[in-house]
């Protein structure tokens, strides 16, 4: 009785899986600007370097027919450093930045670094939900990596204020949001029609207002708003059902 071997021939170099090893790259060099220099705007450049690469990752991927379960995997893999351990690091050395505060001890900044178990949590969820391919259950990793990114960039640059106790309760708060129930729309579209669209293209539009009137600003109300469209359209739907 023979035995026949399969040989699975695994592509390591394709254009996707060299996007998403861009992605982890530019994570692990934004840790290293926070943690050797405290950087926060070149860290946020980096995350946002990441985002673009996570994008185009996937897009690659359908557009050349290559996808493969390595490319899932090492996707998760590069997003856990991008947009779980750089926001949880950011908060953490924003610790420094925020003015002193006596009622709140030294060890409380290391709440901050929840943002990277709830993210390990939210990306496993990820790999095993198949009920996640048209939207989300929580919120994305890379929206809470931006989100948090651009906080720590505009108050090193002292553009907004936050004391320590704030700190740690966006880092809370965020990391809640991650694992949460709210099933959160994806800006992948059904078609370019604007039936099945609809939330897309008006989201896209009130994106561009919110840069055009906030700027330096835009980011973290974009995350904000997009939170709160998708909590209003989940209750909506919850209610319906």
């Amino acid at each position: 009785m023979g035995f026949i071997i399969k040989k699975m021939k695994i592509r390591l170099f394709t254009i996707p899986n060299m996007l998403t090893l861009g992605n982890l790259v530019c994570g692990s060099c934004a840790v290293i600007a926070l943690l050797t220099r405290a950087d926060f705007e070149l860290a946020f450049w980096l995350i946002v370097a990441s985002a673009v690469c996570d994008f185009f990752d996937g897009f690659a991927a359908r557009l050349l027919k290559c996808s493969s379960p390595l490319g899932v995997e090492l996707d998760s893999l590069a997003d856990m450093v991008s947009f779980g351990l750089v926001p949880a690091v950011a908060m953490y050395c924003l610790w420094d930045v925020a003015p002193a505060s006596e009622t709140l001890p030294e060890w409380a900044r290391y709440l901050t670094l929840i943002i990277v178990a709830f993210s390990a949590l939210r990306l496993a969820k990820f790999n095993i939900d198949d009920t996640q391919t048209t939207e989300f259950c929580g919120l994305p990793t890379p929206a809470n990596g931006l989100f948090c990114l651009s906080l720590a960039m505009l108050m090193a640059a002292g553009d907004i204020s936050l004391c320590r106790w704030a700190i740690v309760a966006i880092s809370v708060g965020m990391a809640y949001m991650l694992i949460s129930p709210v099933r959160m729309f994806a800006l992948k579209f059904k078609g370019f029609g604007w039936q099945g669209n609809e939330i897309r293209y008006s989201f896209i539009a009130l994106c561009v207002v919110l840069i055009v009137a906030f700027t330096r600003y835009a980011v973290p109300a974009i995350i904000l708003l997009y939170m709160v469209i998708s909590a209003i359209r989940w209750a909506i739907n919850l209610r319906k059902n």
